[in-house]
């Protein structure tokens, strides 16, 4: 257990910093920085980020484009949009709107396959709820010549 954090800067974001997993090598050129499973500590920034109820900012989407491994332009593709929207969310010139927020989550989600899918299945199951909650009921209203109208 280390009595210091380490501020990994290294990925991108300003806020991410480690409790253990890290070496600290000092030698004659200097010191450096030994990171234990890179990966899987990239994987768990995600998942955190593709949670977090705020919505994303510049460095957090370009952090997700990147262990997507897709480019501006790819995820411009997907989400219908011009490479420079992509490049104006990422420097926080402008905010993603919801609904790409939203999809890029999706398609960071756990298992990607498997997220996107238990996620469509999720807002399948809350259409129909919705659909059954909000029945269009109509009325024949004999004092306006027998003309039916949704019910108020």
């Amino acid at each position: 257990m280390h009595d210091e954090k380490y501020h990994y800067l290294e990925c991108g974001l300003d806020d991410v910093y480690l409790l253990n997993g890290f070496k600290r090598h000092v030698s004659a050129r200097g010191s450096s920085i030994a990171i234990r499973d890179v990966d899987k500590l990239h994987r768990a920034i995600g998942e955190y980020l593709c949670l977090k109820k705020k919505e994303l900012n510049g460095k957090e989407i370009r952090f997700l484009r990147r262990e997507l491994l897709m480019s501006q332009s790819v995820l411009a593709r997907l989400l219908d949009v011009g490479e420079q929207t992509v490049h104006r969310w990422e420097t926080g010139k402008t905010t993603m709107p919801r609904a790409a927020d939203a999809l890029l989550r999706l398609m960071y989600g756990k298992d990607t396959a498997r997220g996107v899918r238990d996620q469509l299945n999720r807002i399948a199951d809350l259409e129909d709820e919705i659909d059954h909650n909000q029945q269009m009921i109509f009325e024949l209203m004999t004092d306006k010549k027998g003309q039916w109208q949704l019910a108020a």
